[in-house]
């Protein structure tokens, strides 16, 4: 980064911690700040017509308007990354590790937000893409933030985090999270379990694209996986969105399939809690809670994709009040052996958009893989997958399929997307904790093999572009859970976490691909043998960055958010 011709004193010859790092990066969170208030200005400019933010303006430049999304992202990483090393220092745990985190989190961050910042592996978004000018761009010029950019992310920090991470090796993660100790001993129990009862058949049920077994839905649902945020008076165990990141972080971190059990319970516990009535919230939430009762989510069709506003699929109410679904669904998860549907369907006729839309808690018999359909009105077929096994994807094709009417969500007619709306915080929160999980397992298998393995007389992991691949593994994973965890305190504390919960969902999804890739890379040609684990990590983390919202689509919501 050009400079005032100041000397750098430090180099990575002379030190890996910097001194006084805390106060560095604390005095670098503002100019990034002010970049991003810069670059928002320059965009509601762009972008406003006749008084009001266009959204055809914002499709036009998508990669200014997506642009702004990830600089928003990573601003808000560098406060949470800060936020998290003085929680710790206060605490007496911001030990090597985790300053050697925080310094190569803000050096690296703060380059790329200078210098580019990587949408996808062929999609980079400069300042000037912005809008900003060399000197709008000189708000970066400042010593603490020169100071981190050309000190902070050495090859020497780099690779003394990584003998740590050796040395460490028992630890459960790389560095202290900043959770507090009843979190961290739900982190140690899922961890066991994942170790004992996931992990050594993750990868034959992924390579014979099995159904993860009953047995294990069943052990879930006896330690309270699918009521965990299901209140008390309802059958579930009422604990935080952040106990939830932490189950479906380490579940995930074993098989994405098995952490992905809870989502589905999650979203439909979501949509009864905030929109059905009291005899529904009565009649479903404890069987949700208690597992007796598995969700799949139905709302995705074969030409609408995120446009849920174009959704087809209709539904008609009879002379006896019940209601008659006629229509297509795709990508529909779990979807044989569940035992309710949450259908997204069109119930008010000549409408177009949202707001003809209702939402059903269709009620099913569970099938079987030889079976999966037993009720009159539906059928459908299996959708093979690269990836994100363990639940299988299916077509739905309802019809004349009957729903009682008594399953009408809140019995309100054209509801359904504002009551789908409010489930998707959860969600993404949800989603970036699985993405986390699954780069962790990444790590995991990566380190293991850069350790083992042997090329010219030493291990993988002494080369220093392996050892910083790892490196910057484990940091990323660090500020994604920070993101994720943040998300999680603003819902568990009534605040609005949209953008917040998008931000964690579109960074950690990126995260995860990236520690997948190069852990297969570490692997080398190993890491393309279906046999190793990494393979099955890979297309895994492949979908994280589709499903929940697509990057695209998550990028263009907090946009338009941020702009107004």
């Amino acid at each position: 980064m050009p400079h005032d011709g100041q000397d750098i004193a430090l180099t990575e010859a002379q030190t890996t911690v910097l001194p006084d790092l805390l106060e560095l990066t604390g005095a670098a969170v503002a100019p990034a700040e002010k970049i991003l208030e810069i670059a928002v200005a320059k965009l509601k400019d762009r972008f406003t017509i006749d008084g009001r933010i266009s959204g055809a303006a914002l499709e036009a430049d998508q990669t200014a308007a997506h642009g702004l999304a990830w600089l928003a992202t990573y601003v808000e990483s560098l406060r949470q990354m800060q936020k998290w090393a003085e929680r710790l220092n206060e605490d007496g745990k911001f030990g090597e590790v985790e300053k050697l985190i925080h310094q190569i989190a803000f050096g690296e961050y703060l380059w790329q937000i200078y210098g580019g910042i990587p949408m996808n592996q062929g999609e980079i978004v400069r300042l000037q893409d912005l809008g900003l000018s060399q000197e709008d761009q000189s708000v970066l010029m400042d010593n603490a933030v020169m100071t981190l950019t050309q000190t902070a992310n050495t090859l020497a920090a780099r690779t003394r985090l990584v003998e740590l991470m050796q040395e460490r090796s028992a630890e459960i993660t790389v560095g202290a999270t900043g959770l507090d100790e009843e979190l961290e001993m739900i982190r140690e129990q899922f961890r066991r379990y994942t170790v004992d009862r996931v992990l050594p058949d993750a990868h034959e049920w992924h390579l014979k694209d099995e159904l993860i077994p009953m047995e294990i839905i069943e052990e879930l649902a006896e330690m309270g996986v699918f009521g965990l945020t299901i209140p008390e008076e309802f059958g579930g165990l009422g604990l935080s969105k952040a106990s939830m990141c932490v189950v479906s972080e380490e579940l995930s971190r074993g098989y994405i399939g098995v952490g992905s059990l809870g989502t589905r319970s999650e979203i439909a516990a979501e949509l009864v809690i905030a929109g059905g009535t009291q005899e529904q919230k009565e009649k479903w939430l404890p069987g949700l809670a208690s597992g007796e009762i598995l969700p799949t989510a139905v709302f995705t069709e074969p030409n609408t994709g995120s446009d849920l506003g174009a959704l087809r699929t209709k539904a008609v109410k009879d002379e006896n009040g019940d209601w008659i679904i006629n229509g297509n669904k795709t990508w529909i998860t779990h979807a044989a052996r569940t035992h309710v549907m949450t259908v997204l369907a069109r119930t008010i006729p000549d409408t177009d958009n949202y707001k003809g839309l209702s939402m059903f808690l269709a009620e099913k018999t569970p099938g079987t893989d030889e079976q999966p359909w037993q009720d009159p009105g539906i059928s459908g077929g299996e959708i093979e997958v690269l990836g994100y096994r363990g639940m299988k994807e299916y077509t739905v094709n309802f019809d004349d399929f009957k729903v009682k009417g008594e399953n009408l969500l809140g019995q309100e007619e054209g509801k359904g997307f504002k009551q789908l709306m409010e489930t998707f915080e959860s969600a993404r929160i949800q989603t970036a904790a699985r993405a986390i999980g699954v780069a962790q397992s990444a790590l995991d298998v990566g380190m293991q093999y850069a350790e083992d393995r042997k090329q010219f007389g030493k291990s993988l992991i002494a080369f220093p572009r392996v050892s910083s691949k790892l490196a910057m593994m484990a940091v990323e994973i660090m500020i994604a859970r920070q993101l994720t965890y943040f998300s999680a305190w603003e819902k568990d504390h009534g605040q609005r976490c949209d953008v917040e919960a998008g931000m964690a969902k579109l960074l950690g999804a990126r995260v995860a691909w990236a520690a997948a890739d190069n852990a297969l890379q570490i692997h080398g040609g190993n890491g393309f043998a279906l046999e190793y684990a990494v393979s099955r990590i890979l297309c895994d983390a492949r979908i994280l960055n589709i499903f929940e919202g697509a990057g695209e689509i998550q990028a263009q919501v907090i946009a338009r958010r941020l702009l107004g």
